[in-house]
């Protein structure tokens, strides 16, 4: 089964950037469709951005221009390049992925912005 271990959350001020980072293990993350997901205190669990096995990439409007989704299959590993931050980015990240009809989750990191 898939095992994914995320890093690189942490306190940022406003506009800087942090660069998290998700390791899989058990598995050739490349064949599954890779995704990240974040939830803020108190909301609802929302899409950020998603790379498929064929390389095909997504980013959510909310972050579309900021953030941008990359792989590095030699590594095992997807990142998630965080520019320009905003307060509202503020949550914990979680990385997926999904062959269907299966989603393996990791446990998420933590990002915090704020002056």
């Amino acid at each position: 089964q898939v095992q994914l271990v995320e890093s690189g959350g942490g306190l940022v001020q406003p506009g800087g950037s942090l660069r998290l980072s998700c390791a899989a293990t058990g598995t050739n993350f490349s064949n599954y469709a890779r995704g990240w997901y974040r939830q803020a205190p108190g909301k609802q669990l929302e899409l950020v951005a998603t790379i498929q096995s064929d390389g095909n990439i997504n980013h959510a409007d909310s972050v579309k221009g900021r953030f941008t989704i990359s792989s590095d299959n030699a590594k095992n590993t997807v990142y998630l390049q965080m520019n320009s931050l905003k307060p509202e980015d503020t949550a914990v990240y979680y990385c997926t992925a999904r062959q269907w009809p299966i989603t393996c989750w990791g446990k998420g990191t933590l990002v915090t912005v704020s002056s």
